[in-house]
């Protein structure tokens, strides 16, 4: 089930993106103004691409793999002071680091710690050296603040100055204090009232909250450098559109996914989708690797095949031409409009085993281009290193939910494929789609973002069963602890998001940042 808003583009007067120099912007991506549904936006258009070129582009035989995460880059600043002895009056404030002995000792306690977070972290991260200063003035003159994505300050002692200082960098910063992880800090005690509340009772200071600080736990400093990582490999992403963007009822997503995500959206019509297919088919070597890539799937024990397997054939295919096409445009995620028909007359298939084969390869890849949700499953999968399920989700009842597509990956966990039986899409009973058997028991995040990109709302969950009804293919009855009734009410817009695992705090620290509202229903 599904609707949509369809977005058209006019490439008549642009450029092949696929025939410019890389190093010439003007020849590679275009920007035109375009309408849909009477919205005006502006778009990156990819014209003209041609079979030949996507090929000359990586390589004939060469199978363009997906990019990896970029690290996030933390500097690591420890705050402090020292204090001499005086007679019959308070000469030191609290707090286990008084001399220099002591702050280097320190300093070399938290280099320790950051090197075991970086080789335990799930995410790629890079710490850069601790810097030991005194004053705002002492940390303006760090040489390497510049090139980092976060700030970690160790508040050990102090003026809070400093802390003003990290924080008009514009980079996110977080606070970390001792209890009993090592000496104690002087911040421990009045980061909240002198620092974040300014001698009131509310939150006075801009760019920072009560979230931003951490007592003891390397873990706690890890989660948000994990959410931290997945908002900068979100911000300003590049999604090649099939058909171009679009929203579940809601034309101005697209508008709202380039405000708050700062996303950059590049169109293949598919007038030149049509033209790359059918030069495709034409290249026996890229036949042959189709069906080879097809047989190769299909060997897996864990996949049975119930439809015909030249459906299987075109999805690879489509599958190949895909990732070139996200190659060419230096993208990582790609998404496909008006699935449900227009895609299947052009490719003689339906993207849905596309799609999942393309999620497992570690691409990120969602059918009908809404992006009223895809921001939130960018934003999952590269917070968690694993595929996003953009699914149709139903009406909750009795502690219970419904969630089911058609293009759902097998790569749940980011490592283990799960069984899958490779079916026909539901609702044209044609093509190939998996039938994924997701695990029972699995924990599982849920995010529901609404339609103005205001508000998200998420709902921790439990795998119950992943059963076959006359609904899309892949379905996972969800159940949850929070009220039925409350669950109703709550929910917004269409499409959830799911991914493996309980990653609700740190959707919730990213969105922070955006900003959208967050709602845990958990």
């Amino acid at each position: 089930m599904s609707s949509h808003v369809p977005a058209g583009c006019d490439s008549e007067h642009l450029h092949c993106c696929c025939g410019g120099e890389r190093g010439d912007p003007g020849g590679v991506l275009r920007r035109e103004f375009l309408k849909t549904a009477g919205i005006a936006f502006t778009a990156t258009a990819m014209a003209g691409c041609t079979w030949s070129a996507l090929k000359a582009g990586v390589g004939d035989s060469l199978q363009p793999t997906a990019p990896a995460r970029q690290p996030l880059r933390v500097k690591p600043v420890f705050t402090y002071a020292t204090y001499k002895r005086r007679s019959k009056t308070s000469w030191r404030p609290w707090g286990g680091i008084q001399t220099q002995e002591q702050a280097d000792a320190e300093v070399r306690r938290i280099r320790g710690e950051l090197e075991t977070l970086q080789a335990e972290a799930d995410f790629p991260l890079e710490f850069l050296p601790v810097s030991p200063v005194r004053s705002p003035n002492e940390l303006k003159a760090v040489g390497d603040l510049a090139g980092a994505d976060a700030i970690v300050i160790y508040a050990a002692g102090g003026p809070e100055s400093t802390f003003k200082a990290a924080v008009e960098t514009g980079k996110d910063v977080i606070f970390f204090v001792r209890h009993r992880s090592g000496p104690l800090y002087q911040w421990y005690e009045i980061i909240s009232p002198c620092y974040l509340r300014q001698h009131s009772d509310t939150l006075k200071v801009e760019g920072v909250d009560f979230t931003d600080v951490v007592v003891d736990s390397q873990e706690d400093i890890a989660w948000r450098l994990r959410a931290l990582c997945g908002l900068k490999n979100t911000l300003g992403s590049r999604i090649v559109c099939i058909g171009g963007p679009s929203g579940w009822w809601t034309p101005k997503a697209p508008d709202l996914a380039r405000a708050k995500w700062k996303l950059d959206l590049p169109i293949v019509s598919y007038k030149d989708l049509g033209t790359i297919i059918k030069e495709a088919k034409t290249d026996k070597e890229t036949m042959k690797r189709a069906r080879h890539r097809a047989d190769t799937y299909l060997q897996d024990r864990g996949v049975s095949l119930e439809t015909k397997k030249k459906y299987v054939e075109g999805c690879f295919l489509l599958d190949d031409i895909f990732r070139r096409l996200m190659a060419e445009a230096d993208a990582k995620a790609i998404t496909v409009n008006r699935c449900m028909g227009t895609i299947m007359q052009v490719a003689d298939a339906v993207a849905c085993l596309t799609l999942s084969t393309l999620n497992d390869a570690g691409y990120l890849a969602f059918c009908e281009s809404d992006f009223v949700a895809i921001p939130a499953g960018i934003l999952m999968a590269n917070i968690t290193g694993r595929p996003s399920f953009l699914n149709d989700p139903t009406y909750p009842h009795h502690g219970i939910t419904t969630l089911a597509h058609c293009t759902a990956p097998r790569r749940m966990d980011g490592k283990r494929l799960e069984p899958a039986r490779i079916v026909t899409h539901f609702e044209s009973d044609f093509g190939a789609a998996p039938k994924v058997e997701f695990r029972k028991g699995q924990v599982i995040t849920n995010v529901l973002p609404d339609f103005k990109e205001e508000r998200w709302v998420g709902l921790k969950g439990e795998i119950v069963d992943a059963p076959f009804l006359p609904i899309c293919r892949s379905q996972i009855d969800v159940a949850y602890e929070a009220d039925d009734r409350l669950v109703a009410e709550r929910m917004p817009g269409f499409h959830w998001m799911t991914a493996y695992g309980d990653w609700r705090r740190e959707i919730g620290y990213a969105l922070k940042k955006i900003p959208i509202a967050w709602e845990d229903l958990g």
